[in-house]
């Protein structure tokens, strides 16, 4: 399978401007884990770092299951690899987790954060709150997604030129 990345219109509307830049980024993601064995997908950056591009993948689901959900609409419907014990489960996996069921498990977690996001306006404001009380419009929540995805795949360009040199941007 080939990833495509698409650009936002230049001309695009703010709502489209958006979705379509969170898109990109997600599609960027998906292009740099692209074609790589889970043994690949599975190797950390430098010691003593336990980052991996599986490692972003399942954090990156944990992040879209956490804004579009719990704090969208004040729905906690638990963590998938995260633990009081483990905060960082996302990134410690076995021999028995593959990159399969990463890959499955972010597409559904983003398949649910579009649906959940088309029933709200960018200026409505999330159900749920910040831990401090504080209110999100969906404006802020698709800006800061964007913002996670960008800073991520900055790590998942030295990642992937680890895994096998390829590099790009």
């Amino acid at each position: 399978m080939t990833i495509e990345r698409h650009e936002p219109d230049t001309t695009a509307d703010e709502r489209s401007m958006l979705e379509g830049w969170l898109d990109y980024h997600r599609q960027t993601l998906a292009w740099k884990c692209e074609s790589l064995t889970d043994a690949q997908l599975r190797t950390a950056s430098v010691e003593p770092s336990e980052l991996t591009l599986m490692g972003l993948v399942r954090h990156m689901a944990e992040v879209e299951r956490f804004w579009f959900h719990e704090i969208l609409l004040d729905d906690d419907l638990g963590v998938l690899y995260c633990s009081e014990e483990d905060p960082d489960g996302d990134f410690h996996f076995t021999e028995a987790d593959t990159w399969d069921e990463a890959r499955a498990t972010w597409q559904t977690e983003i398949d649910n954060a579009r649906r959940n996001a088309a029933g709200f306006g960018l200026d409505d404001l999330a159900k749920g709150r910040s831990r401090r009380g504080e209110p999100f419009n969906l404006r802020w929540i698709i800006t800061h997604m964007i913002e996670e995805y960008a800073r991520h795949n900055g790590h998942a360009d030295l990642l992937r030129e680890r895994a096998d040199g390829a590099t790009g941007d």
